[in-house]
């Protein structure tokens, strides 16, 4: 690891991006989990943001960690297969009664294990291997991506075997994000427009089949196009989330004087948070969370492009995207714009999974960000092939 004494610049706005939107976070966890937190917790309205301030702290910590690690180390083809060997063996644990720690929710779903006394979600580190795995496989396939089967089929069985596993685990919503943004990263890497389109083609037929053959996302696809579809079961989560964010205004109904989450919002502290949020601090406050994630998603992808290691435009660009894609389909659902899936809201949903996760990612964005130079890119910077990558094909 690099000393913090090294030379390279610091992305303050980049910084204070992250530190804005983690404290912002944790004010609306407060409000939103305070009357439930009392009425679950024997009266203590403090639990969900203790427990989150604890895993905050240990948040910084990884943050820290990813922002002084030497990127070149995730290269390593031996260090690549461990980290796919142990994603992949920390997604299957869920499936071992020792660990396993079932949800009953709508379906019973295998995705938790037990640590130390804590929950964690192993599907989301995942969110960090695959673009890790997926930037070094690419950044050795300078000379661009030609030959479907040497180039194309080995990242793309690695993300078929991420995907299936989360399948298994009943997280269909988040194996249809992680391909989605698998696909981004194939694209950055300058596939061949034929094999892109391929490859959307073989996927689609199994992710059509898997909604029909499940009756609750059949439920939940129907409640999106008719609003009125069971108010009371399939469509109550989303239309009182809308509601909420509609009573919110222009000004909001002011910090803890919301009422989405007292008349009961299933998982307002988690995946529908964002209702919460807008309810409370109104118009002006969803203008200063679009600010804040944009100055983030904007310096990332600067910083991004302008590092002189492809693998790290690479890996940046993918981290980025991560990060800003759960947002969007956060606060999409949240809005009735998208059906209704498990995807948290970075940076503000309660628990430690997707914050630790989402820490270690923005440490290694801050990472490549101090290592990127001021210099405008030219077209054959980033392969040897000016008509592969991003710049083109």
């Amino acid at each position: 690891m690099e000393l913090p004494g090294s030379t390279r610049k610091w992305d303050h706005l980049l910084i204070a991006s992250i530190l804005l939107l983690v404290g912002l976070g944790l004010v609306t966890l407060y409000s939103t989990t305070y009357a439930f937190a009392q009425r679950t917790r024997g009266g203590d309205g403090t639990f969900f943001f203790n427990r989150q301030i604890g895993y905050i702290c240990l948040g910084i910590i990884i943050f820290i960690a990813a922002v002084f690690i030497k990127l070149e180390w995730f290269k390593n083809r031996k260090l690549m297969f461990a980290l796919v060997l142990l994603t992949t063996v920390s997604c299957l644990l869920p499936f071992v009664p020792f660990f396993d720690i079932r949800q009953q929710t709508e379906v019973n779903s295998a995705r938790w294990i037990g640590v130390f006394g804590r929950t964690f979600q192993p599907s989301e580190l995942m969110k960090l291997a695959l673009p890790l795995y997926l930037a070094g496989i690419f950044d050795r396939k300078k000379d661009g991506m030609n030959n479907f089967f040497n180039d194309v089929l080995p990242p793309a069985l690695i993300t078929s075997l991420f995907a299936g596993i989360v399948l298994l685990q009943n997280n269909f919503s988040t194996a249809v994000f992680l391909v989605l943004n698998a696909l981004f990263m194939f694209f950055l890497a300058g596939i061949k427009f034929r094999h892109f389109f391929c490859i959307i083609i073989m996927i689609s037929p199994f992710a059509v089949i898997h909604v029909l053959n499940s009756e609750y996302r059949i439920k939940r696809i129907l409640s999106y196009f008719i609003t009125d579809y069971e108010p009371l079961r399939a469509s109550f989560q989303v239309n009182s989330s809308m509601a909420a964010i509609n009573s919110g205004g222009f000004w909001g109904r002011g910090i803890g004087q919301g009422t989405g989450k007292i008349a009961g919002i299933p998982e307002i502290h988690s995946d529908f948070i964002f209702a919460s949020y807008a309810e409370e601090l109104g118009f002006l406050g969803v203008i200063l969370f679009c600010v804040l994630f944009g100055v983030f998603a904007f310096r990332g992808y600067l910083a991004s492009m302008r590092n002189e290691s492809s693998y790290n435009r690479l890996l940046g660009c993918g981290l980025v995207t991560m990060i800003i894609s759960q947002a969007f389909v956060n606060i999409a659902v949240a809005s009735g714009a998208l059906p209704t899936t498990g995807i948290p809201l970075p940076f503000f949903s309660a628990g430690g999974s997707s914050l630790l996760i989402t820490m270690a990612m923005a440490g290694l964005i801050v990472n490549i960000s101090r290592s990127s130079r001021p210099h405008k890119l030219s077209r054959d910077d980033y392969y040897e092939n000016p008509a592969e990558g991003i710049y083109g094909r």
